[in-house]
């Protein structure tokens, strides 16, 4: 059959792969705003089940911000399973390629989905991503995260490695990839034992280097609003920060998702790179993934509502600037969340205040609520603490002695969220991750719809941006002992320092060192700045190094 452009134009979309064209899945109707994005605000939800979405509708009890934009839905699995973790999840987001299980931006290296890219000589080379892209175009660029920035989804835009858990690496490999503008959490990742809460084993102080370099570093809401200057760098938690809702009680000099994201935009576009070429900004509502791992409903609503006003900042922006494409996406569905349980056999007829209603009197998460616990757990506190901050007055005594010691295997924060949810009709069908397609939400020049890949939408939005990955992976990642070893250079990787590897690449007499997880190069007794990382791929011993060192090798070590 002979279908009309617009209609096979989303069919294509629908059955879309990994090797679609960068702007498969638009409708005709949008093709008119290509090449007029200046401005790209990318915002994931982590772990954000569709149900989530009117969950929180319902206790919010009006429209959310995210609505107006919804567009359509994103199919998530990576190159080793349909049940994607976050860090190929995001990876297929930030470098059109998907990834395999805990691979932060490096080429996979198992793949058993059919239709996936894949070339064994590449397993584990890194992969150029959208932050990099961005950056190689002249773009300011910014990562916002609740949790560490060190965690999967925001190393993913920034970073590269075959192990998500590499937190030391991935935080030296962001303070050198010259980002500027970086909100969250994970302070201690870039502190030396001895220092703070510092837990780097490498000697490094990267809180040190960040100042050196010329941001503005600030660890409080007040400092951070007060802010100025084109660079800015806050960390507000040694690890990750508080749930929206527990920040109050637990956290209360932490800014909001929404208040980082409306000052990384107002920093970024005020800044010479954003006022002249654009800007690229990440954002992510972390926790929602956590809550749901820990099937608290508390914790899911109270952060995908705070994530929306995110949202709104991004779109309250975007509408104004006119040049800006916002997509807002998860990487995956967690916990397999349901309004309405089976254990509840009037399911059917359920109220709508069944479920706002516990959900709203909830002041606390459950991991809040377990902080308040932890230290007297006796059935007294327990009641005392539970209709305080829960509104819930009818515990029973089982539910009292599940919560004073909980099932083996059940966390505290897991056995308070069980009662929540089963005063509220919520199931739940595991702690894991699930398969299912979440939702795509976008606006502005570029807007896409329809069902896509998780890699489509990438290679998309780099189209957006004015480039492809085909393009700056062999820009930024060459294979430094072929390159050099072509041209009669020596290399070898010196590990006498464990903490701190280096290339060091010779020719005679002649020497220059290029330090692992670092955009520098020292020859000659100079220290030159690189448009990109000296990236270790540990797992086959080989060192990628933008094709700029190359050439200035060539030049230096005659």
């Amino acid at each position: 059959m002979n279908y009309p452009l617009a209609i096979t134009t989303i069919v294509t979309a629908s059955l879309c792969l990994g090797a679609c064209a960068p702007t498969s899945g638009l409708r005709v109707s949008d093709q008119k705003d290509l090449g007029q994005v200046k401005n790209v605000i990318f915002l994931l939800s982590d772990g954000t089940a569709n149900e989530a979405w009117p969950l929180a509708r319902w206790v919010k009890g009006k429209r959310l911000a995210s609505d107006d934009i919804l567009s359509g839905a994103i199919r998530t699995y990576g190159a080793d399973s349909i049940i994607t973790d976050s860090a190929p999840g995001s990876t297929s987001y930030a470098t059109g390629q998907k990834g395999t299980d805990k691979g932060i931006s490096v080429y996979p290296w198992k793949v058993n989905i059919a239709g996936v890219d894949f070339d064994p000589v590449r397993q584990y080379v890194p992969l150029a991503t959208l932050l990099e892209g961005a950056r190689l175009s002249g773009r300011a660029t910014g990562i916002v995260a609740t949790s560490n920035l060190q965690h999967a989804t925001p190393a993913d835009f920034s970073a590269h490695t075959h192990d998500r858990s590499h937190y030391a690496d991935i935080g030296e490999q962001q303070v050198y990839q010259n980002i500027d503008v970086m909100l969250g959490g994970g302070l201690q990742y870039l502190l030396p034992k001895g220092v703070g809460a510092g837990v780097r084993t490498d000697h490094e102080n990267l809180v040190d280097v960040i100042k050196a370099k010329g941001y503005t570093y600030v660890t409080e809401r007040d400092q951070m609003l007060a802010a100025t200057g084109p660079k800015l760098v806050g960390l507000f938690a040694n690890d990750d920060m508080a749930y929206d809702i527990d920040r109050a009680a637990f956290a209360p000099g932490e800014p909001s998702l929404a208040e980082m994201t409306a000052k990384a935009i107002t920093t970024l576009n005020s800044s010479d790179k954003g006022r002249g070429q654009g800007f690229f900004l990440f954002v992510e509502g972390s926790k929602v993934d956590w809550a749901a791992h820990a099937n608290d409903p508390a914790g899911v609503v109270s952060d995908l509502l705070a994530y929306d006003d995110a949202v709104k900042a991004a779109l309250d922006f975007a509408k104004a600037d006119g040049h800006t494409l916002v997509v807002s996406v998860a990487d995956h569905t967690t916990g397999g969340l349901s309004i309405g349980s089976r254990d509840d056999p009037k399911y059917a007829t359920t109220d709508d205040d069944d479920v706002v209603m516990p959900l709203r009197k909830a002041s606390l998460t459950g991991e809040g609520l377990g902080k308040l616990i932890d230290k007297d757990r006796s059935a007294a506190h327990i009641l005392s603490v539970v209709a305080s901050r829960w509104g819930i007055t009818d515990l029973s005594a089982s539910e009292v002695a599940s919560i004073q010691t909980p099932p083996q295997g059940v966390s505290l924060q897991n056995a308070l969220a069980i009662v929540l949810s089963r005063r509220a009709k919520l199931g739940w069908t595991t702690h894991g991750h699930t398969g299912g397609d979440p939702y795509l939400f976008s606006f502005g020049p570029g807007h896409i719809s329809g069902l896509w890949e998780n890699v489509a939408i990438g290679k998309h939005i780099a189209h957006q941006l004015g480039f492809a990955f085909e393009d700056i992976n062999p820009r930024l990642f060459v294979n430094a002992a072929q390159a050099l070893q072509a041209e009669g250079f020596a290399t070898v990787i010196d590990k006498s320092d464990p903490g701190n590897p280096v290339l060091v690449v010779s020719k005679g007499a002649n020497q220059a060192q290029l330090p692992v997880s670092k955009n520098l190069l020292r020859v000659n007794g100079r220290s030159i700045e690189l448009e990109g990382l000296v990236v270790l791929a540990e797992k086959t011993s080989q060192v990628f190094v933008p094709r700029q060192a190359i050439e200035l090798i060539k030049t230096e070590l005659k």
